[in-house]
């Protein structure tokens, strides 16, 4: 076994009487399996201590630490050496990463923002008799957001995201309306028909995006653009983060709350 300095021991030693008899059955597991114990999840302890996971962060909580990941990385300066915990460092430096990814999107993509064009969008979206959104995929989690507040700001509003009704709807809209497009990427074929559609009617529309080199961003009167990072953790399948859109979506309703509070009747 690898030698350990006493901080783990002490705090088992001193706290040992208050435990119940399954958390001292663990706890003993941990001292008789220390040199396995950093390359082992939460979920694979509880199965070869025969434990639950919240026994192990009840267990965790009474010696003094947050959790089980907390205790290992405590361990980590217990040890003597440190090449058991290469994979503890390895998988807080990829949820590091994971972290700085959406940090970078939400932080680039308020950046991006211009307050002229925020302030347009707002006007258009006040002065509009209803508003109609158009999303498809991911993007209509967003959208349906954005229509249940706008609906409790006491504003018209409608989602639509089948694409035969899209296409059909976008024919008929009134000028005195305003469409806003829900699009990460900007090339879905039904909202570009659509977008089309509102351009040649005079309709006005507000596109929320992260590509501006797409069709919508060109048929779109006002575009929003957020920042996409190119780190996806689900590189087979088209599911990219929607956050750089969450965003824009959220400015667009806090400030609509704000410029028309005290005037919904």
């Amino acid at each position: 076994m690898v030698a350990v300095s006493q901080t783990f021991l002490n705090r088992a030693k001193n706290q040992y009487n208050t435990l119940s008899e399954t958390e001292r059955y663990l706890v003993d597991y941990i001292k008789q399996h220390l040199d396995t114990i950093p390359q082992i999840s939460i979920v694979k302890l509880s199965e070869q201590a025969n434990v639950s996971t919240a026994t192990i962060v009840r267990t965790m909580q009474k010696l003094g630490y947050s959790g089980f990941t907390a205790f290992k990385i405590h361990l980590k300066d217990d040890f003597d050496s440190s090449t058991e915990f290469s994979i503890v460092e390895k998988i807080d430096k990829k949820i590091q990463e994971a972290i700085l990814k959406n940090e970078q999107e939400v932080v680039k993509t308020i950046q991006l923002l211009d307050s002229g064009t925020i302030e347009d969008a707002l006007q258009k979206i006040i002065h509009s008799r209803k508003i109609i959104l158009f999303a498809r995929g991911f993007s209509e989690l967003i959208a349906k957001e954005m229509m249940v507040k706008f609906q409790l700001l006491g504003k018209s509003c409608e989602l639509h995201d089948d694409p035969n009704i899209i296409r059909t709807i976008s024919k008929k809209i009134d000028k005195k309306d305003i469409v806003i497009f829900v699009s990460l990427n900007g090339k879905t074929e039904e909202l570009v028909e659509a977008a089309r559609n509102c351009q040649e009617n005079g309709v006005s529309t507000l596109l929320l995006t992260c590509n501006q080199n797409s069709p919508l961003y060109e048929l779109c009167e006002i575009s929003l653009v957020g920042f996409k990072s190119e780190i996806s953790y689900f590189p087979e399948y088209e599911v990219r983060s929607r956050l750089p859109i969450q965003v824009m979506a959220r400015i667009i309703l806090d400030a609509y709350a704000i410029r028309t509070e005290g005037k919904i009747s």
